[in-house]
């Protein structure tokens, strides 16, 4: 067991008293920060604040204003009902968002964001931009302030005009059929079509006269573009002259994500890197505009995989380099360029933290920057080359800008005056580690109430990360450990076998396997868990939610040590999984037919006897909610009582997806959690959530 040392200073001498995980409407109202943009001159930072709306039924967010510097505090710069996204500064200092908003210069509601600028010296936000299908991901030139954002278009329309009124006649006579004629059809909770991502871009111009409103007026880049830049990503130069992107191209019955260039001026596009081994995503041009930074991942096969790597493509005739190619890491996120071009700001998973690193482009040199148990998001240079800003978080707190030295190794960032202060916690954070039967070290945080000791022992909950390609590194709003530590639980976060941060041979210990190395892994950090003396091992519950659903469900059937389980938004017969999830092209390289059969834990319902609250939503199309209907029926069928009573219980979101996002929902999630628990594992009566009752 090994200490953090943060940890003693959040531990409290004096009783404890209740904090906002002891109430879960206070839990659901505390403001959530994300995101991170830096001004061009360095000077301001804005992040995005996530708020409950009036009646307490969704968040709104707002941007707030960040002091670089760190000695002022921050400020808030919008505020309206529908929210702000997508903060993008112009070379003045004006910042551009995506709003909902209702436009005051228009007579209709347009209920799609529009693109709003607030001026740099104050005065009201304005609409600089709309389409008939909404705005997003806007990205700006540095130098000239050429502005880049993505649509949604029918592919018929030749024009704006042409766009709405397809829009107002599909409206009007309520059709909402889609017509596909290519795979997929569906992504996450969206359906895919009828009309389909292009990039458009403009510059903004002054009105024709003193009383004119600014305006961007948009040039579409793409018209021909159909399903290639569905979920993509693209950057574009400090001159404006050119846009990389992202570029799907038909592969084995789906997409594969190559690279194009495009030129603004004239739309003219050619293909940057088309490899049919790999995928690329998250491109960055750099500051002189001559190179790519991009990350390229080999495409996985059932016995492989994959890898995914640093590179820098030439804008000239496409030529690809690998940067650190021996660094057993996987980046994470899009890199920054540091603004001289020598070298690359990335996060990468390690050890359950996720560090800040610099890769020299020259030597392939990789200095980890941070040294702390932080992860780090949204990594940005400030225009000299001194500092970087970032999102930072752990289990300690939640996402919060902080600063940092741009070349210093193993440092400690330090934490800016951001808008939204740290929640007192209701325990500490503590490390565990074992050795697996095979010699690989296994490692997890435990996250114990504050009045945890051995005179006063805590049930255990293991909970299993999704995935699986994933870390219990990071501050999560949905699977908050707090909440259950509140509640006196003990809870266990390891990273088993095909966790990242550890390395590729980790992963490669699970791949293909995942009812092997990942469960084995799982029972023996348990058991080294268990073992402590401040740890009732006589009281113990597992639950995990996707590929950590898939393995509670493996759990339940290969295992009765625990008192209860919960699996949400799960996989249970992998043969139904395979052609109904989302991305169906990609689970043909993560298993054969007969990996999949080896490895479904539907195989193994008649050897469940722990009782399973089974969670899922109707709109997850990641896994689709055949998997819960089928895993609810096939435990009925082996546990139902003359009486029709079984100990099993199913909680179905007939609006919700992979994840449960709404705040009076996720109420609901861990009502229903705590009572399920508190009465396989406390022993208290059986009392769901009255408004369920």
């Amino acid at each position: 067991m090994i200490g953090i040392g943060r940890v003693n200073d959040i531990t409290a001498e004096t009783p404890p008293s209740p904090t906002p995980f002891h109430d879960l409407d206070e839990y659901i109202s505390l403001p959530r920060a994300a995101g991170l943009t830096l001004s061009p001159d360095g000077r301001r930072l804005v992040t995005a604040v996530a708020t409950m709306n009036a009646d307490k039924t969704r968040y709104v967010t707002a941007l707030w204003d960040v002091d670089p510097d760190g000695s002022r505090p921050a400020r808030r710069l919008t505020r309206s009902a529908k929210g702000e996204s997508g903060a993008a500064f112009l070379p003045d200092g004006s910042l551009l968002f995506c709003s909902a908003r209702p436009d005051p210069s228009a007579s209709d509601d347009d209920e799609v964001p529009l693109l709003w600028m607030l001026p740099v010296d104050g005065g009201e936000a304005r609409v600089v931009a709309r389409r008939p299908g909404g705005v997003g991901g806007v990205v700006v030139a540095r130098d000239s302030g050429t502005v880049v954002v993505s649509s949604s278009t029918y592919p018929s329309s030749s024009d704006a005009e042409a766009e709405a009124a397809k829009r107002k006649e599909r409206k009007e006579k309520k059709v909402s059929a889609i017509l596909h004629e290519s795979y997929p059809v569906r992504y996450w909770d969206s359906d895919l079509g009828p009309d389909l991502p292009r990039l458009f871009a403009g510059q903004l111009s002054d009105g024709e006269d003193e009383f004119a409103e600014p305006t961007v007026e948009l040039t579409d880049l793409t018209p021909d573009a159909g399903r290639a830049l569905e979920r993509g990503d693209h950057d574009i130069s400090a001159d404006g002259r050119t846009i990389v992107s992202t570029w799907n191209v038909p592969h084995a019955a789906g997409l594969r994500r190559s690279l194009v260039v495009i030129d603004t001026n004239t739309g003219e596009r050619r293909m940057l890197v088309d490899e049919p081994a790999y995928e690329y995503g998250a491109p960055r041009l750099s500051p002189d505009g001559t190179m790519v930074a991009a990350v390229r991942e080999r495409m996985t096969t059932p016995h492989d995989p994959g890898d995914q790597v640093l590179v820098v493509v030439s804008v000239a005739d496409g030529t690809v380099r690998e940067l650190a190619p021996d660094w057993d890491r996987w980046p994470a996120g899009a890199p920054s360029w540091t603004p001289d071009g020598s070298a690359l700001i990335v996060v990468a998973d390690e050890n359950g933290r996720a560090p800040v690193f610099r890769v020299e482009i020259d030597t392939g040199a990789v200095t980890r920057l941070t040294a702390d148990d932080y992860a780090y998001f949204d990594v940005s240079v400030s225009p000299d080359g001194r500092y970087v800003y970032a999102m930072r978080t752990s289990y300690l707190e939640p996402m919060t800008p902080v600063r940092l030295a741009a070349d210093v190794a193993d440092q400690t960032s330090h934490r800016l005056l951001g808008p939204v202060p740290a929640p007192r916690l209701p325990g500490r954070l503590e490390e565990v580690e074992t050795v697996a039967t095979d010699g690989t070290r296994v490692r997890a945080w435990l996250a114990l109430p504050d009045d945890t000791s051995p005179a006063n022992p805590a049930p255990l909950l293991l909970w299993i990360h999704g995935g699986p390609l994933n870390s219990w590194n990071a501050w999560s709003w949905r699977w908050n450990p707090w909440i259950m530590a509140a509640q006196g639980y003990a809870v266990l976060l390891p990273d088993p076998a095909l966790s990242t941060g550890y390395g590729r041979e980790f992963i490669k210990r699970g791949w293909g396997a995942w009812g092997k190395a990942p469960f084995t892994d799982l029972m023996a950090i348990t058991d080294v868990t268990v073992a402590r003396d401040d740890i009732d091992h006589n009281r113990t519950a597992a639950m995990g939610g996707s590929f950590g659903g898939y393995m509670a469900n493996w759990v339940a059937g290969h295992t009765d040590r625990f008192d209860a389980i919960v699996t949400h938004a799960s996989l249970w017969a992998l043969d139904q999984f395979g052609a109904t999830t989302d991305a169906a092209w990609y689970w043909l390289r993560e298993m054969t037919p007969q990996m999949a059969r080896d490895n479904s834990p539907h195989h193994s319902v008649d050897k469940i006897e722990t009782p399973m609250l089974v969670i899922h939503g109707d709109k997850d199309y990641r896994v689709p909610i055949g998997e819960a209907l089928r895993l609810w029926y096939e435990l009925a069928s082996h546990s139902v009582s003359n009486d029709g009573e079984m100990p099993h219980k199913f909680l179905y979101f007939p609006d919700e997806n992979h994840w449960v996002l709404t705040p009076q929902h996720a109420k609901v999630w861990y009502q229903t959690v705590a009572a399920f628990l508190g009465h396989h594992v406390l022993g208290k009566d059986w009392e769901p959530p009255a408004i369920l009752r």
